[in-house]
């Protein structure tokens, strides 16, 4: 059986070497003339990590991977903890895995390269334009006129995706409203206005930041999203204005203003979302991470939900011999856990974005559990992080 697969992206490069370590012959096209960095940090929760267990890559990544100490929300403005839950050593023994952080570039690296050993065909500068059902499966259209075909096809073409416009229907992506800074620079360079080596909330009214480390801890990462009426251009690299970027954070903590003050460049992007689907599938062809579910990044679960997508879609094709089936029982598996985890990623921007009373009333009950009793926090946790996606097939 042969995959074609449209994006090749952290979903579509884990279903490429998930399918093709399954048996299947798999042909990925990715629109750009060559994969190269973009984005900047990720958190890779317990449940994404078995996915990268699974997939055999995370030796590979092992030196670039940082563990944070903990999780840990605090308030912009004055730096006061709101919580603080351990997370290096207690992930593993609570979830049965690390929680870690690492750069987005890295992950696809290591993803690149081990397709191209699992023998995957990767062709860059194939833009997808749709596709077609024919001989039993279906082909991809690129735009240079060439036809890519598959017995299954797989959208992993992103949050614009032509695949899933042509499975479930013209929608377009909705701006939030929120538009997001972010920027890496080396930890040596920040002193004594370091953050914690830990993946840090700050909050405060309309805008919230995150802080985490990379590259085994030598880099700082630096996402703050921040509430606005103008629709801005989209684009993970568009650079912004650092002057914006600082006056966004005016009196906010040393933390957050010493690396916008410095960071090289600062990039901005607006963040756009769509509603979840009813359907992911046409027949052979099916929908895969962000091309399915996009996903505000205040859960830090949009790259981990498609490692968990690729693992169990390659679990359901080995599973069944009617492709059809497969692909059906996939969605299946899917669609629920996946709609669960948009919804709370939009609940937790709104929790981010607290301000006055409303902050009061909302933090102080998570600051007093957080003393009590943190295992009720850690507990909310449970389902998303506990979820073993080689076992739920």
């Amino acid at each position: 059986m042969k995959a074609a697969i449209a994006g090749a992206g952290i979903g579509g490069l884990a279903a490429g070497l998930a399918l093709a370590r399954a048996g299947l012959e798999v042909e990925i096209c990715e629109q750009a003339p060559v994969i190269s960095e973009v984005g900047a940090g990720i958190q890779i929760s317990p449940n994404g990590m078995r996915a990268l267990d699974s997939l055999g890559v995370t030796d590979a990544l092992e030196a670039t991977l940082f563990e944070p100490e903990a999780i840990s929300m605090r308030i912009g403005q004055t730096g006061r903890l709101i919580f603080s839950l351990p997370m290096k050593g207690y992930a593993e023994r609570r979830w049965g895995a690390r929680f870690c952080q690492v750069h987005r570039a890295d992950l696809q690296e290591v993803l690149r390269a081990a397709c191209i050993e699992a023998g995957v065909v990767i062709r860059t500068g194939a833009k997808i334009t749709g596709y077609v059902r024919e001989r039993g499966g279906a082909s991809f259209y690129v735009e240079d006129g060439a036809r890519v075909f598959g017995d299954i096809l797989i959208g992993a073409d992103g949050l614009h995706s032509v695949t899933r416009a042509q499975v479930a229907g013209p929608d377009r992506a909705r701006f939030t409203g929120n538009m997001a800074w972010r920027c890496v620079m080396p930890l040596e360079l920040l002193g004594e206005d370091a953050p914690p080596p830990e993946g840090c909330i700050w909050a405060g009214p309309g805008r919230h930041a995150v802080t985490t480390r990379i590259r085994g801890g030598n880099l700082v990462n630096f996402v703050g999203i921040v509430e606005q009426e103008e629709r801005k251009e989209e684009g993970w690299s568009i650079e912004g204005s650092r002057e914006a970027a600082v006056q966004d954070f005016a009196g906010w903590v040393p933390q957050v203003q010493r690396i916008l003050a410095h960071a090289e460049p600062i990039n901005r992007w607006a963040l756009f979302d769509r509603p979840a689907l009813s359907t992911w599938s046409d027949g052979p062809v099916t929908l895969l991470g962000d091309a399915a579910h996009p996903m505000l990044p205040s859960m830090a679960q949009g790259a981990v939900q498609a490692l968990e997508d690729a693992v169990i879609l390659a679990a359901c094709l080995c599973e069944s011999d009617d492709k059809l089936s497969a692909l059906a029982k996939y969605e299946t598996v899917r669609r629920d856990r996946t709609a669960r985890v948009q919804r709370r990623s939009a609940e937790n921007l709104r929790l981010f974005h607290k301000s006055g009373l409303s902050q009061l009333s909302s933090y102080l009950p998570i600051w007093a559990a957080a003393r009590l009793s943190p295992a009720i926090i850690q507990g909310r946790q449970d389902w998303i992080y506990r979820y073993d996606p080689t076992a739920v097939v």
